[in-house]
């Protein structure tokens, strides 16, 4: 058999097989249904197991774990009096919707139009999916706007390019989520949230522990390198030669095209580039003038060691959002009114109503999704099942390298049901990170194969926030698309993300590299 027909065969296998988790996957109700369905079965659970006796203690409260009866009275008045609070704090709620007013604008008046036509005309296709997926990783510095930003415009760039626009939620969905701990040369703000948790658990052992908020910096900018490649050679060999036969039935009228830009379109891209310049040299001026910006968070909120402008505490990272806004809003109305597509504000506000239009189904879904979640959390069911795994990880006994690998399949495993990655490492951490100090080996090594684990799993859990709305992303290009598209489409980067994210984790051990600033792989660390 000739090594083509061999590869032939393989990829017909797994084409067959996604094929098969695809139609399965989008049989199961419309993701609206399925949440509250699901919701439904975690009362009924938290019922059947209300009165059972459970000998794992909550790190939290240093008590036994309880699960809460979801379908008793006292909890039933709870959940309908909160069911407006709990939707309209549902964190991706608001980051969707005022990101996509802005968003909105810009494509609205033609500036995302022209803009990504500019940049293609002279960016070579072959290096459209690397580019895409490191954009994605580095989009980690502003928290949760690559799912609102990116992820869209990964598709918008693959068609505009003669490449089918699925493939392009794929890489930047690859690059912004299942790349989620890695760090493109810049921290994120879940570095110092993760270390500190980390930390806190280390000094249940030994309280003189104290954990680097980078102590995983050089490994996470590392395997920036390595979800790149696994993402591009997915994307260009795997995915996008499946997608051929899937046809773009979306609305294609507002998608982008390749024509050359009108003079009329160049002006207007002029002048918006310098509106976006000025906008920069203002946010800029604000952040640079040390001591007194005003963007920095206060010196009791940071950690030693951490940039105040980057810790999550900083009213720089919680302003991204807003930031993100102003950046489309501004520009898009200076191409509009220069380029001539708007005439007067009313255009502008038109262009805002048409993009909250397509939200509407997003919106229905998120209001499910958000009270399914409350549902689970407030029942304790996320909480038992971790802590289970991560009790009988330890009462396994395995050599460390092994121990390690088991780590990050636990992590992976637990983020299928737990969808916050500080939610998950208070719970399990809190007994991993003291278990594997007993056996020599760090917190910072035990963090950083968690935080594998982790990533490696987002994308393919429908319990991730963001979930539903890269649904509608696919919806948009693909209407027939559901929960069993995103899956099929995501799950061949998570299982090789895992597995080769987990060796290249044992590989820096097995040479020695330094994970991070102040990091070491054994306790207690040599001298």
């Amino acid at each position: 058999m000739s090594e083509q027909t061999a590869t032939a065969e393989r990829t017909g296998w797994l084409n067959r097989a996604l094929n098969t988790i695809e139609v399965v996957g989008n049989k199961l109700p419309d993701p609206a249904v399925l949440f509250a369905l699901l919701m439904v079965v975690v009362w009924v659970i938290s019922w059947l197991l209300s009165g059972v006796t459970f000998t794992e203690l909550d790190p939290r409260s240093g008590q036994q774990i309880q699960i809460v009866n979801l379908l008793s009275g006292e909890a039933l008045t709870n959940f309908t009096s909160s069911i407006v609070n709990t939707f309209v704090t549902f964190p991706p709620l608001g980051v969707v919707l005022v990101a996509m007013l802005g968003l909105g604008v810009a494509e609205y008046t033609g500036f995302i139009n022209a803009g990504l036509r500019s940049i293609l005309s002279v960016t070579p296709k072959m290096l459209l999916t690397p580019v895409l997926i490191a954009v994605g990783v580095l989009s980690h510095v502003a928290v949760d706007a690559g799912y609102v930003l990116v992820v869209p415009l990964g598709a918008v760039i693959f068609y505009a390019a003669g490449r089918h626009p699925l493939a392009g939620i794929a890489a930047a969905f690859a690059g912004v989520s299942g790349g989620f701990s890695a760090t493109f040369f810049l921290p994120s703000s879940l570095d110092p949230l993760l270390a500190g948790l980390t930390q806190t658990s280390a000094q249940i052992l030994d309280p003189s522990v104290t954990v680097n908020p980078l102590n995983n910096y050089i490994f996470t900018t590392a395997s920036t390198f390595l979800i790149v490649i696994i993402g591009w050679v997915l994307t260009d060999k795997v995915i996008e030669p499946r997608l051929k036969g899937t046809k773009v039935d979306g609305d294609t009228s507002q998608m982008v095209t390749m024509d050359a830009l009108k003079p009329n379109e160049v002006r207007g891209l002029r002048a918006a580039g310098f509106s976006m310049l000025a906008v920069t040299a203002i946010l800029v001026l604000t952040i640079v003038v040390p001591d007194v910006t005003p963007w920095a968070a206060k010196p009791e909120q940071v950690l030693p060691g951490v940039n105040p402008l980057l810790t999550a505490a900083a009213p720089l990272m919680k302003s991204i959002v807003s930031i993100i806004f102003i950046f489309f809003l501004v520009p898009g109305i200076v191409y509009g009114y220069v380029s001539g597509s708007v005439q007067n504000h009313r255009d502008v506000v038109k262009g805002m109503s048409h993009a909250m239009s397509g939200m509407g189904y997003y919106i229905v879904m998120a209001f499910f999704c958000a009270l399914f979640l409350y549902a689970f959390s407030q029942s304790n069911l996320g909480v038992l099942l971790a802590l289970k795994g991560a009790n009988a990880l330890k009462e396994m006994g395995l050599p460390l390298g092994m121990t390690l690998v088991g780590i990050v399949f636990l992590s992976g495993l637990v983020n299928l049901v737990v969808g916050s990655a500080s939610a998950k490492w208070a719970l399990i951490g809190a007994i991993m990170v003291p278990m594997l100090m007993e056996l020599g080996i760090s917190p910072d090594l035990t963090q950083a194969a968690y935080r594998v684990g982790d990533s490696s799993t987002n994308i393919i859990t429908p319990l991730l926030p963001y979930f539903p709305l890269i649904v509608v992303f696919c919806q948009k290009y693909v209407k027939n698309s559901g929960i069993g598209t995103l899956v099929a489409l995501m799950l061949p980067y998570s299982v090789v993300m895992l597995v080769l994210w987990t060796a290249f984790l044992l590989g820096f051990w097995a040479l020695d590299i330094p994970l991070g600033l102040g990091s070491s792989y054994s306790y207690p660390a040599a001298n």
